[in-house]
């Protein structure tokens, strides 16, 4: 298997060619191409006991790079499960009809903030209603704009929070 480092390293050029040069691609692709590399440097650890040495090169610590982004998006996860609270959660997921995405498209602010409105308001009216929950939820939105097709294709994801 091989590591995203290989790759670049095997294909980036061949894509520059294809593509041309652009500046935050190139950066995160050079970056990503020299991490861990004698490209930026490194320093040496020699052993007391058997006077082996070992090279330790430094890392690019840019954020699109898997080697040195890894260790950092575990310990914001560890951080953040301090910060959730201890219940269910669940995903629910709000869109609109294909045939109303031109109208979205050309009113996005407008019609982006209805889309809010209405799936909060529901969300709301459902758990205060006695025959479901009766208590204010809590809930975290997110807007995603294109489909995993790339398409068009507005939505609202929404974390609710399992208790009131």
């Amino acid at each position: 298997m091989y590591k995203v480092q290989e790759i670049f390293n095997k294909g980036y050029g061949n894509f520059l060619e294809k593509h041309g040069e652009n500046h935050d691609t190139d950066k995160a692709a050079k970056a990503i191409m020299s991490c861990k590399t004698s490209a930026l440097g490194g320093n040496s650890t020699t052993c007391q006991d058997c006077g082996e040495t070992h090279v330790h090169y430094n890392s690019c610590r840019n954020r699109h790079c898997p080697c040195c982004q890894s260790l950092t998006k575990e310990k914001w996860i560890d951080a953040r499960k301090a910060d959730v609270v201890d219940a269910p959660y669940f995903h629910a997921v709000f869109t609109v009809p294909e045939d109303l995405n031109p109208i979205i498209f050309s009113n996005k602010r407008q019609l982006y903030n209805l889309l809010y409105s209405a799936s909060s308001d529901t969300l709301i009216e459902l758990a205060r209603d006695k025959r479901h929950m009766g208590a204010d939820i809590g809930f975290l939105s997110i807007l995603h704009t294109w489909g995993s097709n790339l398409s068009f294709h507005p939505h609202i994801h929404v974390i609710v929070l399992g208790g009131g």
